[in-house]
This record gives C-alpha cells, sequence and structure tokens, in this order.
C-alpha cells in the first residue's frame, strides 16, 4: 500500500504522529506538507493528494486540519475521491469496510495523539466488503457523472 500524507498549519504533529505509525507499520507514503506553523490553506494540501489518489499514484491518502472539516470539503470535490471526516475508531472502521473510503480525513484539535494514531491504523487496516456496499458505492460514482 502506498500513502500520500498532508496537513495545513494546524494538523502537523497529528501528521507527523501518522508518519511515525506508517514508517512503523512499514506502509510506503509521501508526504505532502506542509512543514509550518503559518497559516496556510487547506486547499493546497488536500488537492494534491486528492489527485495522486483518483489517478491511481497511491492507493490511499490521509489528511489532517484543525477539524478536518475543510480538508473532507476540499479532497471530496475531486472525482473519485471518498474522503471520511473520522474521529473514531468505529467509523474509521465502516468507512473503510462499507464505504470503500480512499481518504481520511482528522482535526488535530478534535482528536488528540493517541486516538488519531488508532483511526489511523484501523483504517489502514480495513478492507472494503464490497457485496451490498458495492452497488452503493457505483451509485456514489454515478452522482459524478
Amino acid at each position: 500500500m502506498k500513502v500520500a500524507l498532508a496537513s495545513d498549519h494546524g494538523g502537523i504533529n497529528i501528521k507527523n504522529e501518522i508518519a511515525d505509525l506508517m514508517k512503523e507499520m512499514g506502509i510506503e507514503f509521501e508526504d505532502f506538507g506542509c512543514d509550518c506553523a503559518t497559516s496556510v490553506d487547506y486547499p493546497d494540501y488536500a488537492q494534491p493528494v486528492a489527485e495522486k489518489v483518483a489517478a491511481g499514484e497511491f492507493d490511499r491518502g490521509i489528511l489532517i486540519c484543525g477539524t478536518g472539516i475543510g480538508m473532507s470539503i476540499a479532497a471530496n470535490k475531486v472525482k473519485g475521491i471518498r474522503a471520511a471526516l473520522v474521529h473514531d475508531v468505529f467509523s474509521a472502521e465502516a468507512t473503510r469496510a462499507h464505504n470503500n473510503s480512499n481518504v481520511l480525513t482528522m482535526g488535530e484539535r478534535v482528536v488528540g495523539p493517541g486516538l488519531a494514531r488508532m483511526i489511523a491504523k484501523v483504517w489502514l487496516t480495513t478492507e472494503f466488503e464490497g457485496g451490498r456496499h458495492e452497488n452503493r458505492i457505483n451509485k456514489i460514482a454515478n452522482l459524478e457523472q
């Protein structure tokens, strides 16, 4: 698995935690920024990650900002992206198993580093169940036409 990772200034600490987690798990990833504490615009980081995932250059993406909301909205503007804003472990598992989400977004001001690591680990290791959920994913894709 290959993961694209990015944050804005409000998500750097959690982004670094997730990078450490992926290193520990042996997951290949690329960090698309940001690496500064000064204010930046989250769409500038959501867009390249979402586009790389949509193009198949990366299997999944993880985006972090202050709340996760802005990153989620921006990433979901890219055709083929199913970004899920997650702040609990159950939703992390469900969005992979049922929604086949390909981008995870979280908010550093909402979840702490320990919970963020648990969410990311579950999201990275849960497979899509397919079956009855496949039809629903196809209906979502049809909305993009």
